[in-house]
């Protein structure tokens, strides 16, 4: 490939940049100063660029927890992207495999490789998705069935069947006992209102094998509840990583790697 595709590849520079830097005897390969940007290198040619070398990777991997309020892009002329919190390289073929809404956190896998991502996003695959979700309102066995059974929402859509696991569902009995120094309707010392169907939160977790838009809190609103907290934790053999704090990310394991593509 011409040298200063493999460097803008690698996230050395714009073709502009390198161009300059080239023409400046900046870049070298092999040992020897290159005079053309054009010049054909392969993948073990040894390059550097401004006395750093540039080792060709045709595709790489990471994985992120995912924080609220950046959304799940390439690149935004307005919004905080998941890939400009990538700052260990300036790779512009980066993309998130799969979206997560701006306020879901949680694993996020960025790549630049279009046929894994393919299949761990097309449903005909079955790549389990497992979210832990905060919910309003008491979740039962009927929604578990529901879920189970495929869910068609208002607008249509028929979800393929999805588990639903109640971690804690919320009762009238914890309702009242969680603040009962506050009558219903009054104001608590630290200004809130007790109000206790507002106290009603149920923990959950779902396991979903599409990723439609707003899918899980759609679901959940087809089953008249408000889903208030939602974190992704799987996708497929991919296991967040529990160091990861929001916003980090690391490379994939060689492990990790080979089981995503045995899928």
């Amino acid at each position: 490939m011409r040298l200063d595709k493999y460097l803008s590849g690698m996230g050395a520079g714009t073709r502009t940049e390198i161009k300059k830097a080239v023409k400046a005897g900046l870049v070298t390969v092999d040992g020897a100063v290159a005079k053309d940007p054009g010049m054909q290198v392969g993948e073990d040619s040894a390059v550097t660029y401004r006395g750093e070398p540039v080792v060709y990777e045709e595709f790489v991997y990471y994985m992120m927890n995912k924080p609220a309020g950046v959304i799940s892009a390439s690149d935004d002329s307005r919004e905080e992207t998941v890939v400009d919190l990538i700052d260990e390289q300036k790779r512009k073929d980066l993309f998130p495999a799969g979206r997560l809404d701006r306020d879901t956190e949680g694993l996020l896998l960025i790549t630049n490789d279009g046929a894994l991502a393919h299949r761990l996003l097309s449903p005909k695959h079955h790549v389990d998705k497992r979210y832990y979700a905060e919910v309003s309102g008491t979740v039962t066995e009927d929604d578990v069935q529901a879920f189970a059974d495929g869910l068609i929402l208002p607008d249509g859509l028929e979800c393929l069947p999805a588990k639903l696991e109640i971690l804690r569902a919320a009762d009238d009995d914890e309702e009242v006992s969680s603040d009962e120094s506050v009558p219903d309707n009054e104001t608590a010392p630290d200004g809130s209102v007790h109000d206790d169907e507002a106290l009603a939160t149920s923990e959950v977790e779902v396991v979903i094998q599409e990723g439609k838009f707003h899918q899980i809190k759609r679901m959940f609103a087809a089953r008249g509840m408000e889903v208030l907290y939602l974190k992704r934790l799987t996708m497929g053999p991919l296991i967040l990583d529990d160091t990861l704090e929001p916003g980090e990310y690391r490379r994939l394991t060689e492990k990790e790697l080979q089981s995503l593509k045995e899928l």
